[in-house]
């Protein structure tokens, strides 16, 4: 290969000589691309098209093995590092800029284990690929709505979904997890092995070296009733108020997110597109609960504009919103935790509730129920007594609406932020700055430093939602 030069984690510019990416590519079984490959641009391409960032190696690494010859490669060279599972984050988090972009996203191996209903995921993966193994089984986790996002992003914020209210956050169904070091040593970490790491991954981000592979804690979900209630936008406050009051007090299987938003084209009927709304997002997941005597509480409120709630197959309902929100458009989201909707808030969520573009959208997520149960030191994700985790999220396929959907999700936020609990979930979160990641960690931040100055002294992963080392190296 021709020498090229990249970014060191000083901010130097290093030069490495095609001699030295040779031998480095002839000890990986995976592939390298540089900048002058012709796939070079589909390489460095995110699910964000907002982020345009230039690594200057690409690694898909094939095994374990790929992903410590790669930590051993850049800490030598001490070259900017970034990490690559699904590539949904929002601020692009998953690539370097200038740098070297370890890439997993071909180490998608998953194993099943029906009788210790457990699954086991290398950190490739998308929750598609997971919910596709686990349900042949009648089984599945805790992930998100979308069913292209990669679990390991999505489990190292903390994780939640659907199934939330009923067992917990995607962290507290993480049972164990390999991972390779900043020294490039490889470890397992669980709650009888390596136990502070463990406590460190669960919702401290990719701060603590590169997991490999990922254990999960399966449940008995299979067929589940759900499906969108929509309402027209002008009854969002009387809608927001009761579902506010109905929440607390809803048995743990049911499960609903509220959204502001505004109808796509298809599969909708042809009557309501463009129509702004508002609504909730259903599931019920035990089937021996009626539903409908639930359903028929909120349509008694104000009747629905358009409703789909019925049976499907759990994975059907994680994919409900791919083709809505397909790899390729501009995002920019602003998220923060929700202890309690007061009335003064529901005020400001209706300044913006008519979204400024058909993808846009506002949604609050409840992680309450079972969420509750854990303590907020038992694991590095720290809220514990919120309610909801909100997300207001500026979307287009058009770039030349990246200043309307930025100011409409960034003037949103800051209406609403004083009603928040003060932090958010990191995976709401763009590139925020120090005060707002301690203020998601709270009281657990200075342990994390400590843990991060264990495992990773010199701060080598850094390219993400960064914890500093407690010796502060930046």
């Amino acid at each position: 290969m021709e020498t090229i030069k990249a970014e060191q984690l000083n901010g130097k510019i290093h030069t490495l000589s095609g001699e030295e990416i040779d031998t480095f590519a002839g000890q990986i079984r995976g592939k390298i691309i540089t900048r002058q490959d012709e796939n070079y641009d589909e390489g460095r391409s995110i699910y964000n098209a907002m982020i345009d960032k230039k690594p200057a190696l690409i690694v898909y690494c094939s095994n374990v093995a790929d992903v410590i010859t790669c930590v051993n490669f850049a800490r030598e060279h001490n070259l900017l590092t970034a990490i690559r599972g699904g590539g949904h984050n929002g601020p692009g988090l998953a690539l370097a800029d200038g740098g070297l972009v370890i890439d997993l996203s071909r180490m998608n191996g998953i194993r099943v284990d029906s009788e210790e209903k457990t699954v086991r995921a290398e950190a490739g993966c998308t929750w598609g690929d997971v919910d596709h193994a686990t349900h042949a089984f009648g089984l599945a986790t805790v992930s998100g709505i979308i069913s292209t996002t990669g679990i390991a992003g999505l489990t190292l914020g903390g994780g939640h979904g659907y199934l939330s209210r009923k067992y917990g956050l995607t962290v507290d169904n993480l049972v164990e997890v390999d991972v390779v070091l900043a020294d490039g040593s490889f470890v397992t970490a669980s709650e009888d092995e390596n136990e502070d790491l463990f406590w460190a991954l669960r919702g401290g981000g990719g701060n603590f070296g590169v997991v490999t592979s990922f254990k999960y804690q399966l449940h008995p979900v299979d067929t589940v009733v759900a499906g969108p209630m929509f309402w027209r936008i002008d009854q969002t406050e009387k809608m927001m108020r009761w579902y506010r009051d109905w929440l607390p007090n809803a048995p743990e299987d049911v499960y609903a997110f509220f959204l502001t938003a505004e109808v796509p084209g298809d599969p909708f009927p042809p009557e309501i597109h463009g129509e702004k709304v508002c609504g909730l997002m259903w599931c019920f997941t035990l089937s021996r609960r009626d539903p409908e005597s639930v359903l028929q509480e909120a349509r008694e409120v104000e009747q629905p504009l358009f409703e789909h709630v019925g049976p499907m197959p759990y994975p059907a309902l994680q994919a409900m919103f791919d083709d809505l929100y397909p790899k390729g458009l501009q995002w920019y989201w602003k998220g923060d935790f929700i202890r309690e909707l007061t009335d003064e808030a529901i005020n400001e969520h209706l300044e913006f509730a008519e979204v400024p573009t058909t993808h846009s959208t506002m949604h609050l997520y409840p992680i309450n129920g079972v969420v509750h149960e854990k303590d907020p030191d038992d694991m590095a994700w720290n809220y514990r007594d919120v309610n909801w985790s909100m997300v207001i999220a500026g979307v287009s396929p058009d770039p030349e609406e990246n200043e309307k959907i930025t100011s409409w999700a960034r003037d949103y936020w800051e209406a609403i932020h004083p009603y928040s609990a003060g932090a958010a979930y990191l995976n709401f979160m763009m590139e925020e700055g120090e005060e707002r990641i301690r203020a998601t960690y709270g009281d657990n931040y200075e342990r994390l430093q400590e843990i991060k100055a264990r495992y990773d002294p010199d701060n080598f992963f850094r390219v993400n939602q960064n914890i500093t080392p407690v010796n502060g190296q930046l």
